[in-house]
């Protein structure tokens, strides 16, 4: 099996005791960290009204990391398109490659990342009107790409960057999407684990090779939390276990500190939920990490593998990422 390239996703989680500003610093420290380990790209993704989420201004963000890093792609997992138009979100990304060339990745959703109240707030009277994903991507390509000179709109900046463009998915409709427009596809199966080996699947089956590129190429999002020891790894991943815990009661917390057991803090409905949502979750030491990791690339066949990780201490989280590029260095 050989070496597949190994990346982050940070949403910018806020912690129960921290301000947002700790947030972003936190953000900063953990990409030049990653960077430093040979993680190849830093994925921030669009969410709105979500207290322990801190990355609605996405672009900015992203133009705040890259500004901090040095050779690391810096991208987005994802914007959700429907709250976008193409024009801005390729004047954005446009300006975002103009100042750091060959480093900003584009990846785009369909979903609006929030509620339906707040997707009205961001779209106000466009809120009814129908929204055509599969359109406004071949807006952005256009808008992105080098023929639109003459164009009677023009991205500036924008045209003539090629910013790369990613499907982002969580269902088999993206799978389609990606596969007929001859995109990388990347999947979250971090928390939406119900349909990715059949998305995948579709997605390899039904590739159509365009300019962007030649042969599928996919990339899984999952979730890893890895310590000394299993023990102590199953202990720091109480935190996620309580984040999703908060989704599936809409209870919804800041990230919490980790506890001894979860016994006693949700019930057998709601664990079986969570740990659904945590299908493709790995928690444990580092052996363990090594033997499932090769175990589900092995399997799945995947290009790449994103990395999140819902950690409590700053520290906890710095060395879970140093654990796993370990040993996805030496797979």
């Amino acid at each position: 099996m050989k070496q597949i390239p190994y990346s982050v996703l940070d949403l910018a989680g806020v912690i129960q005791g921290n301000t947002i500003a700790d947030t972003f610093r936190n953000s900063v420290a953990l990409a030049k960290h990653t960077e430093q380990l040979g993680y190849k790209r830093y994925w921030l993704a669009e969410h709105h009204n979500m207290p322990a989420v801190a990355s609605s201004a996405t672009a900015v963000l992203i133009g705040h990391i890259a500004g901090q890093t040095q050779s690391m792609r810096i991208g987005s997992g994802g914007i959700m398109l429907p709250n976008h138009t193409p024009l801005i979100i390729a004047e954005q990304f446009g300006t975002l490659a103009t100042l750091y060339p060959d480093r900003i990745d584009l990846g785009v959703g369909r979903a609006p990342g929030t509620d339906q109240a707040t997707a009205l707030e961001i779209r106000g009277e466009r809120f009814h009107a129908q929204h055509n994903f599969p359109k406004d991507v071949l807006k952005l390509q256009y808008f992105l790409g080098d023929d639109n000179y003459e164009g009677r709109v023009r991205a500036i900046p924008g045209e003539g960057t090629n910013v790369p463009i990613w499907i982002l998915g969580s269902s088999t409709e993206s799978a389609h999407l990606a596969a007929s427009y001859g995109l990388p596809y990347a999947f979250a199966s971090h928390f939406a684990p119900t349909y990715f080996l059949e998305a995948i699947d579709i997605y390899r089956r039904n590739f159509r090779p365009s300019a962007a590129l030649k042969e599928p190429y996919v990339l899984a999002c999952v979730n890893v939390v890895t310590a000394d020891t299993d023990q102590e790894a199953e202990r720091l991943a109480t935190s996620l276990k309580r984040l999703f815990l908060g989704i599936v009661s809409n209870k919804r917390m800041l990230l919490q500190p980790p506890i001894d057991s979860m016994e006693g803090e949700w019930t057998d409905m709601e664990e079986a939920a969570v740990e659904q949502m945590l299908t493709y979750a790995f928690i444990g030491g580092k052996e363990w990490l090594k033997a499932s990791l090769h175990t589900f690339i092995d399997k799945t066949k995947i290009d790449e593998i994103m990395i999140t990780s819902h950690i409590y201490e700053h520290a906890d989280r710095l060395k879970s990422y140093t654990i796993a590029a370990d040993v996805l260095r030496k797979l």
